[in-house]
């Protein structure tokens, strides 16, 4: 499989495959065109001697110093060392491919100015499988990610840390020209390459979290009553109707339900069970809204300035706000999906309120604690979560001696979003485990045709409890497991 960039077409599917499943990729004849195109007027506006910003003048604050001819390619070697300040961990490699092949899309639109070279050498250090190491740390996002892809621009000149790495592999390093440096630094390509990531994660999350919810209603022994499709085609949000649609194939041809359909005396359900159509229906909503805005940046323009025919003009594409914005919004989402999960899980292992199970699904209750702490795991997950679901997008710092005045922090909005989502995954996996324990004390009774599906994707990974035993290997297992889709319903929406 090759992905053929043109700067116009890169799908969410696209990052996937190349960050993760590292897929090839080939630059598009009529994209390279493009580019040459644009290069050649960036030249002629320089022969002319045309003043235009961090082309021939300084940066920020400085763009009213004018750079003389001789000194353009210095004006443009120093922005990059003097910006590849970054400091922290190193992006996982998967974030640092989505980032190097994000940057070259957005190289190939043909706006940037820059020559083909700089794509075409991001193109082969990823088919190579060399990946510069990245701080994660030191971006606020308003001009773009200046610190993270000035450490991957250093590379590319045979510099820093990772420059040994691109000559030991045989490839040129490139001497930037007039524009060239500025025009790789200036963009969201960091943060939107983890939020492509984070997206398509969220999704497989989402669907897991059905499953778990299917699960811990058979468990209570509740009523699939509340998912009727009226009642959802009565308030018609389309991911309301999905997540009913999807909980009443989880549950079809339950066993369980039929046994106590006519003698149950609870005429509905808690809102953790009967309200979660409704509830996971808004985080798809949420989901649905980050992936449209990522998606329309996986080919946006947003460097400065950028190139139109003969003309090139100044503007703020590289303003990271809507990613920001996105990635919070995500994060908002899946704490709410997590804060519901944790509340399905107590109504399971509660003996107060699970309808006859054993006091935390333990064997002989008093000798064994059963499932006390993987419900106390899962609160602190949640109260993490929590505390990083306040927004980064609005902790605007001004930099720049004020020239950039109001600025995103997507950088801190992506770790931020990042870290929920393994919170919420990790809370999925306990509810999973502990739905699939309470089944065990409803046997011989079946469960849903999904839910029986999801009960034995679960077993494959964690026995049923013979006696107390550490949990941590068994919510880790399933947690990845929950990550790789291992629990998808038969018909995910």
């Amino acid at each position: 499989m090759t992905i053929a960039l043109d700067g116009r077409s890169l799908s969410l599917a696209d990052v996937v495959a190349v960050a993760r499943a590292r897929a090839k990729v080939a630059a598009a004849p009529a994209a390279l065109d493009r580019v040459r195109a644009s290069r050649s007027s960036v030249e002629q506006a320089i022969a002319r001697g045309a003043t235009m910003y961090g082309v021939n003048t300084g940066f920020g604050k400085l763009a009213n110093v004018r750079i003389p001819p001789d000194r353009l390619r210095d004006l443009q070697a120093n922005l990059i060392r003097s910006h590849a300040s970054g400091v922290g961990d190193p992006l996982p490699v998967e974030a640092v491919r989505a980032m190097m092949l994000l940057r070259a899309n957005v190289l190939l639109m043909g706006t940037s100015g820059a020559r083909a070279d700089l794509p075409l050498l991001l193109i082969e250090l990823l088919n190579r499988g060399i990946h510069p190491s990245i701080p994660s740390q030191g971006s606020v996002g308003a001009s773009g990610d200046l610190a993270p892809l000035s450490h991957l621009a250093l590379a590319l000149m045979g510099e820093g840390p990772d420059g040994p790495a691109v000559r030991a592999a045989g490839l040129t390093p490139v001497t930037l020209e007039a524009k060239e440096g500025l025009a790789f630094i200036n963009g969201t390509q960091a943060q939107t390459g983890i939020a492509a990531l984070l997206v398509h994660d969220a999704w497989t999350l989402w669907r897991a979290a059905h499953a778990a919810a299917a699960m811990s209603l058979e468990a209570a022994r509740g009523t699939p009553v509340a998912f009727d499709a009226r009642i959802h085609d009565a308030r018609p949000h389309p991911w309301q109707q999905h997540s009913a649609a999807l909980l009443r194939d989880l549950l079809a041809d339950s066993a369980i339900r039929e046994s106590h359909r006519e003698n149950d005396p609870r005429v509905q359900d808690a809102y953790s069970i009967r309200c979660t159509p409704q509830v996971l229906g808004a985080v798809g909503e949420g989901i649905a809204m980050a992936e449209r805005i990522v998606t329309t940046e996986l080919n946006s323009a947003t460097d400065n300035p950028l190139v139109f025919g003969d003309e090139i003009l100044s503007g703020g594409n590289f303003h990271g706000q809507p990613i920001a914005l996105a990635l919070d919004v995500l994060g908002i989402a899946l704490v709410t999906l997590a804060n519901l999960s944790e509340r399905r899980l107590e109504r399971v292992v509660n003996p107060d309120l699970s309808f006859g199970l054993p006091p935390f699904l333990a064997r002989q209750p008093g000798v064994e604690s059963g499932f006390m702490t993987p419900q106390i795991v899962a609160a602190a997950l949640v109260a993490d979560a929590r505390v990083l679901a306040t927004p980064a997008s609005v902790q605007t710092i001004p930099t720049e001696a004020n020239q950039e005045d109001i600025v995103p922090m997507g950088m801190s909005a992506a770790w931020k979003a990042g870290r929920i989502l393994g919170d919420a995954e990790r809370v999925v996996a306990i509810e999973l485990l502990a739905g699939a324990e309470a089944l065990e004390f409803l046997k011989p009774l079946t469960p849903g045709r999904g839910v029986a599906r999801t009960y034995a994707a679960v077993r494959r990974l964690a026995p049923p409890l013979d006696g107390d035993r550490p949990f941590q290997g068994d919510i880790e297992r399933v947690a990845a497991a929950v990550r790789d889709g291992a629990f998808e319903p038969a018909r995910p929406a």
